[in-house]
């Protein structure tokens, strides 16, 4: 399973599609519960994959060292905004399993969503990184009107990231018309990045596109029984105050609390809403995020959704045009199903954007 650990509430960064940190009184800005409880409970699963998360969980770097020395998990990583590495000594870095880096694309969009120099201060994260022997480091977008998905991928893929994931800014931001956007700019963008895909595929070589890979998988292994990122049934987030979440963003929602630390937790039995059940593409979708399911028409209306939605299918069928020559390159030997296999809870990434 997947534990998302909240180091802190606490950003030091205010990026234009989040607000920065949380309030202390949502999400404290210090651990305030016994670390003990929690590791009798993460070394109850013997699968336990434990990625820090926040806020910029660097701000809390006393707390990364301590689990790390002192809970067993089998794997270790973090989600940061990348400004921070220097707080974290080396040691515990190269212990790292996975790094995902918040990076936007170019250093254009990345410094109008992020600010001024951020792109930079990654960049060198990555480098320094990468120096000390971190062999998994993932480029975690977010997408907005600015993205153009395919320069900012192929950007972010040429600089040496192993993998790239995103998200699509359609919840807390302001409402913008992301069905004609969509039209115009990203679902050609998504069609590019599926041929590049398929061109490098048929040479043998396997990009590390982490919603392709992720519908792929579902296609020819197994396919997502609730969002794919575990929301509530494979993953699960633990706050700073104690609660354990079912997802790292529902904070405030009464819904998403599982239990706390010193009483434990149960998991969630997803229901998938009737527009889903009804999908030929929810096998590969899962109902793409559970925040969005129980909340995302407060935020842009049921219309506002379903042009989500209408943007998720069209990404799916793109990405399933290439899938029969996907099985087929894998059954000629072309490419090896251990290099295509790819489960998005091992690096807390996103597959339905």
């Amino acid at each position: 399973m997947l534990w998302l650990l909240f180091t802190t509430g606490a950003c030091n960064l205010k990026c234009s599609y989040c607000g920065g940190s949380f309030e202390p009184r949502v999400v404290p800005w210090r651990v305030t519960y016994n670390a003990d409880k929690l590791k009798r409970l993460i070394e109850g699963d013997a699968d336990a994959t434990v990625i820090f998360y926040g806020g910029e969980p660097l701000l809390n770097p006393r707390f990364i060292m301590w689990v790390m020395d002192n809970i067993r998990a089998r794997r270790f990583g973090i989600q940061t905004n990348g400004t921070l590495v220097n707080l974290l000594p080396r040691d515990y870095w190269k212990r790292m399993d996975v790094v995902l880096l918040s990076i936007d694309g170019r250093e254009s969009v990345t410094d109008a969503n992020r600010g001024v120099g951020v792109y930079r201060a990654v960049v060198n994260a990555f480098n320094y990184l990468r120096s000390i022997g971190v062999r998994r480091i993932i480029a975690r977008m977010t997408v907005t009107e600015l993205t153009d998905i395919y320069d900012d991928v192929t950007h972010l893929l040429n600089l040496g990231f192993d993998y790239v994931h995103w998200q699509l800014n359609v919840i807390w931001t302001s409402k913008w018309d992301v069905r004609a956007w969509a039209d115009s700019n990203y679902l050609p963008g998504i069609k590019r990045l599926v041929n590049l895909f398929l061109r490098n595929a048929e040479e043998g070589r396997v990009l590390g596109i982490v919603p392709i890979l992720g519908v792929l998988n579902a296609y020819l292994f197994k396919p997502y029984e609730g969002p794919p990122c575990g929301a509530g049934y494979r993953a699960v987030a633990v706050s700073t105050d104690g609660r354990i979440l079912a997802c790292p963003i529902a904070v405030r929602e009464d819904w998403s609390v599982l239990g706390h630390v010193d009483t434990g937790f149960k998991l969630m039995n997803i229901q998938l809403p009737e527009m889903c059940m009804k999908c030929e593409y929810r096998p590969y979708c899962g109902g793409r995020c559970l925040y969005a399911m129980m909340e995302g028409e407060k935020y842009w209306g049921k219309d506002g959704v379903l042009a989500v939605d209408y943007v998720t299918r069209g990404t799916i069928k793109t990405i399933l045009s290439i899938a029969p020559r996907i099985k087929e390159l894998i059954n000629n030997g072309v490419i090896k199903t251990e290099d295509i296999t790819y489960d998005p809870i091992l690096d807390s990434t996103e597959v339905i954007p």
